[in-house]
């Protein structure tokens, strides 16, 4: 037993023996880097398989309450592992526990193409979402260990683009073969995919400087660390950042976030064919725009933050979600123009792609020590997709409940439900500024501790 622990334990520190070859660091971080985040795409396309397969599925006679069933098994799994998982891998080596997360979810996405039998696709599809939680915990712990604080931004941007091209790659590739060759021959080809980023990983990932012989990332920096967090275990480390104010109202930011996220990913179509009158095509072309705008958005606040905002993203973080909430508002509150409507969702989707690399993990490591940085993002993790799911269920219902049927036809009144989703973004936007003046504070007392000591 002791062996598979130690299988997973993360590398020991080296100490670093005096010569400094910044040239050979520099390519071990971008091998790492482009192997992660490469990878990470393909887990993004073991995730979606299940979407583009669902026609077909209906076709073999699989309920929407089956789908809806079979879909649930995942967000659910996903929510908890995402937390679990993100505490194991603090301590992990992540390496070697990102690509076994992957080899599950390939052989998972392999079971699901080999049976129609719903409950046995229930199975897989849970088990695939707690594997998927093996994979977001270790990269964000990658990242705070070989990136400083004032280029974490830039990297931890890039990689988070890693989900907009998943999707591009499930909905075109995958979606083809399932159109060309049928839903088995898409969720083989989903594995196989899940395969070679494995292989990726264990090729070209290191899981830390010191697995290289090089000193901590904060070394190398010389980024400022707290006297109790570089002498404290990782448990320790885990366990002070959880004690932070600034994780939980950072954490109640990005779950009202998410509930705003959600309305337009779950709701926007929905919303534009019966407020505004536009077709399925119009009104999916529409919400379209945001996934795209979200690459260019995401990583332009990561350079802008690592070169204005370094300390503290949560002040750029409170604009953004300020103009996040203004380009909804846009969406939901001006008359029919399908200009107006497309400018709205490139607003949105600029700041929404923004925001979920901020509020849904940066800022979480950049507050937390590096050594806790899967526990940090594991909680925001949580708190994000609870918010999720409560907004769906809170928008679900009031649309039901505003709803008026006459002449046998439902009409739909979205006054309440703006007011509601409007009243979150803003939420989101203070308790962002309330984070940026708790991570102030701290600085400041670090500062004049800095001062006493010296």
């Amino acid at each position: 037993m002791s062996g598979i622990f130690s299988f997973f334990k993360a590398t020991q520190p080296i100490p670093a023996d005096g010569h400094f070859n910044e040239k050979k660091f520099n390519f071990l971080r971008w091998q790492t880097f482009i192997a992660m985040t490469l990878a990470y795409v393909t887990f993004y396309v073991c995730r979606l398989s299940f979407t583009v397969a669902k026609s077909a599925l209906v076709e073999l006679g699989i309920s929407p309450t089956e789908l809806g069933m079979i879909g649930s098994a995942l967000f659910f799994s996903y929510a908890i592992g995402k937390l679990v998982n993100g505490f194991i891998a603090d301590h992990a080596n992540v390496v070697r526990f990102m690509s076994l997360g992957l080899l599950i979810s390939a052989g998972m996405n392999f079971m699901m193409g080999t049976t129609t039998n719903a409950l046995l696709l229930t199975l897989f599809w849970g088990i695939n979402g707690w594997a998927q939680s093996m994979g977001v915990g270790p990269c964000a712990v990658s990242l705070a260990r070989w990136y400083g604080n004032k280029e974490r931004g830039t990297f931890y941007a890039i990689w988070s683009t890693a989900h907009n091209i998943g999707e591009a790659v499930t909905y075109m590739v995958i979606a083809a073969v399932i159109a060309g060759f049928g839903w088995h021959f898409g969720y083989f080809t989903t594995a196989m995919l899940g395969v070679v980023g494995m292989v990726l990983i264990l090729l070209f990932m290191r899981d830390s400087p010191q697995s290289a012989g090089y000193p901590p990332i904060s070394v190398i920096r010389n980024d400022p660390i707290e006297p109790d967090e570089r002498e404290a275990s990782v448990l320790k480390n885990q366990l002070l950042s959880l004690r932070n104010p600034a994780l939980w109202t950072l954490a109640l930011a990005s779950a009202f976030m998410y509930i705003d996220r959600y309305a337009v990913n779950s709701w926007g179509i929905f919303f534009l064919q019966q407020a505004k009158q536009y077709s399925t095509v119009e009104a999916s072309g529409i919400i379209g725009v945001n996934a795209i705008a979200g690459i260019v958005g995401t990583i332009l606040a990561g350079i802008l933050s690592d070169r204005f905002f370094p300390r503290n993203r949560s002040v750029m973080a409170g604009f953004i979600s300020l103009l996040n909430t203004a380009g909804f508002a846009m969406m939901i509150w001006l008359p029919r123009n399908y200009y107006s409507d497309i400018l709205s969702m490139v607003i949105f989707g600029a700041t929404i792609g923004a925001l979920t690399c901020f509020l849904g993990g940066l800022i979480a490591v950049d507050i937390s020590s590096k050594k806790a940085a899967g526990a940090a993002l594991g909680t925001i993790g949580i708190a994000s997709y609870a918010g999720a799911g409560l907004g769906e269920f809170v928008t679900g219902m009031i649309i039901d409940k505003t709803a008026v049927t006459e002449a046998g036809k439902t009409l739909y009144n979205f006054h309440t439900l703006t007011l509601f989703w409007m009243t979150t973004g803003i939420l989101s936007a203070l308790l962002c500024f309330i984070t940026a003046g708790i991570v102030a504070r701290r600085h400041q007392l670090q500062q004049q501790a800095l001062l006493v000591n010296s």
